[in-house]
């Protein structure tokens, strides 16, 4: 007979599950997330739940609020802009300082990550935004400095959701072509110029996008902390 799966796999697998759904958007922003009701959709005690849950937090994508329970964090439309403008203060600081001394075994990564660009179903778009954030991050941390590769992982982590909305296709990946190029050529100007356009690009499509379509989910104030006692 098999050992038992412990609890932290399956915390791991619910955590993966929760974050793909908040990213793809079935999770709503400010959507609570209900312990008993996740427990009976994934089959489990409510213990890898809350744990899974627990971890989402660390992520910045869900947000544990006392008395009330969790919910898929809420973030105002000047946290956004926020979080967006420091994302490219990280992206410059880090393919500047990559382009100085990233290895050809990095570059050989980046063009793996790179190919796998493909699809406009969902599970592609998803596909895409893990990939993306992939990219980036090693990038990051082939500037040297691991804590901003850190730092701009957890950004992207929390920034993701958003970027299932603005995917461009085309355009998204031959602005990739091009960082990748630039870095490869260790090309520090080219560099910064393919990731600050991508950057600026991202951050209006996502901008546009959130006051134009979702204007009534994205708040520009916080919202009030349910009375409803979680479970």
């Amino acid at each position: 007979m098999g050992a038992v799966e412990p609890t932290r796999t399956s915390a791991d697998r619910i955590y993966e599950e929760i974050r793909r759904s908040i990213i793809v958007g079935h999770w709503k922003s400010g959507e609570r997330l209900g312990l008993e009701t996740l427990a009976d959709r994934y089959g489990t005690s409510v213990t890898p739940v809350r744990e899974a849950l627990q971890m989402l937090t660390q992520d910045g994508l869900v947000t544990n609020k006392p008395h009330a329970g969790f919910f898929v964090t809420e973030i105002t439309l000047k946290e956004l802009s926020d979080m967006l403008e420091l994302r490219g203060i990280l992206e410059v600081a880090a393919v500047e300082r990559a382009a100085k001394r990233i290895t050809q075994e990095t570059l050989e990564e980046l063009e793996q990550v790179h190919a796998g660009y493909t699809g406009d179903d969902e599970a592609s778009t998803e596909r895409y935004v893990m990939e993306n954030r992939r990219l980036h991050v090693k990038i990051a941390e082939a500037s040297g400095n691991q804590e901003l590769a850190s730092q701009l992982g957890r950004l992207h982590d929390r920034l993701a959701r958003f970027f299932v909305f603005v995917r461009s296709g085309d355009k998204m990946e031959k602005r990739h072509r091009d960082l990748i190029d630039a870095l490869r050529n260790r090309d520090v100007e080219a560099a910064r110029q393919a990731i600050q356009q991508e950057v600026h690009e991202t951050r209006q499509l996502t901008l546009e996008h959130v006051i134009q379509q979702d204007g009534a989910v994205w708040q520009v104030g916080a919202a009030s902390v349910p009375d409803q006692q979680e479970t």
